[in-house]
């Protein structure tokens, strides 16, 4: 299963709130905070094939032309999951995974999955009926792991176009 992970500036490991006016981008392969997810891809058979990223306040102030060249950039790469987050209790990334995955969802066929914590209660419950969240804990919660794995089984669970329904009931928003 190929996955493509979607980060901000933080997360990708291009800087932090300085670097929040970072246009998009995209790298093959792992970078950033990816490693920490991959051994959980590991266990459900996933590889991390490219990370897309932008700066919290750049996609912010383009959302639309950065919604649609992320948009672009996943046809191009084409993967099987596209992971938006882990976005943690971060606002303005949460706020972008929420946009891009609902974006993605909408036109493509590929499997989308994002992740936040409850802080984010306005972004969830905007968007918890138009794309699968993932409950997680804020930056440095317990059940980091837990979180993960249950992104990663919900990731192949869709890719594989099995019933997530029940999974999703306890796992999502």
């Amino acid at each position: 299963m190929k996955v493509l992970m979607i980060f901000d500036q933080i997360q990708a490991g291009m800087g932090g709130k300085e670097r929040s006016d970072l246009p998009p981008g995209g790298k093959k392969g792992s970078i950033g905070s990816a490693p920490m997810i991959e051994p959980h891809l590991k266990n459900v058979d996933g590889e991390i094939v490219a990370c897309l990223y932008c700066g919290n306040d750049y996609f912010k102030e383009n959302e639309e032309e950065v919604t649609k060249k992320m948009t672009a950039m996943v046809k191009k790469i084409n993967p099987d999951v596209v992971i938006c987050g882990p976005a943690y209790n971060y606002k303005g990334y949460a706020y972008m995974c929420a946009v891009i995955g609902k974006n993605l969802k909408d036109k493509t066929d590929i499997p989308v999955v994002a992740a936040m914590s409850k802080e984010n209660e306005d972004i969830i419950s905007e968007y918890k009926d138009a794309l699968h969240i993932v409950k997680m804990p804020k930056k440095g919660g317990i059940g980091l792991s837990e979180s993960l794995n249950n992104i990663c089984v919900l990731a192949r669970k869709m890719f594989d176009k099995k019933d997530i329904e029940e999974l999703a009931k306890k796992i999502c928003y």
